[in-house]
C-alpha cells in the first residue's frame, strides 16, 4: 500500500503511525526527509520554511524536550490531507526538568510523493507529575489508557 494521497481511512491511519514513529527517533535529519524541501510549517508562534529551518526547530526542540514520547491517532481525512490528534510527553530541560504534556491537533497537506508540504500545528503543554505519565519507559505508547476526557 503506497502512503502517498489520496487517502483512504487505512492509508490515512498508517500515514499517521508512520509519523508517529519517526517523531519518536528524536533525529532531525531523519525527520526533515519526510517533507518536501520547501515545507512549510506553522509550530505553534513558530513559522518554518525548508529543510534547514525544520532541522534547526526539531534539534532545538529535542534539546529543550527531554525523554519525549509521542503518540498520534487520525482525526480525519480527505483526498492529500490529514488532521491528526497527539499528545506527548517531556521532561523540560528549560524549566527544572519538570513532566510535562502536551495536547494538540495538526493538519496535513501532502504532495503527491507522499512527503508534507505543509504541517500546522496547535498545541497546550501541561505540567504533570512523574506517577501520572501515559507514556512509560518500557511500555509501547500504544499501550497508553488515553480516556475520553483528554480526546
Amino acid at each position: 500500500m503506497s502512503l502517498a494521497p489520496p487517502f483512504n481511512e487505512e492509508s490515512a491511519i498508517k500515514k499517521v503511525k508512520a509519523a508517529q514513529d519517526l517523531w519518536n527517533t528524536q533525529d532531525p535529519q531523519k525527520v526533515a526527509k519526510a517533507y518536501t524541501e520547501t515545507s512549510i510549517w506553522r509550530n505553534r508562534d513558530k513559522f518554518i520554511t525548508g529543510h534547514a529551518e525544520i532541522i534547526a526547530f526539531l534539534t532545538n526542540k529535542w534539546e529543550k524536550e527531554k525523554d519525549y514520547r509521542l503518540r498520534k491517532e487520525l482525526f480525519s481525512w480527505h483526498d492529500n490531507k490529514i488532521a491528526a490528534q497527539f499528545w506527548y510527553e517531556y521532561r523540560d530541560a528549560h524549566d527544572g526538568m519538570k513532566w510535562k504534556r502536551c495536547y494538540g491537533l495538526e493538519d496535513w497537506t501532502f504532495d503527491a510523493d507522499g512527503r508534507m508540504w505543509k504541517r500546522q500545528m496547535s498545541g497546550n503543554d501541561v505540567e504533570i507529575e512523574e506517577g501520572d505519565r501515559w507514556f512509560v519507559d518500557g511500555k509501547s505508547v500504544e499501550d497508553a489508557e488515553i480516556g475520553h476526557k483528554h480526546w
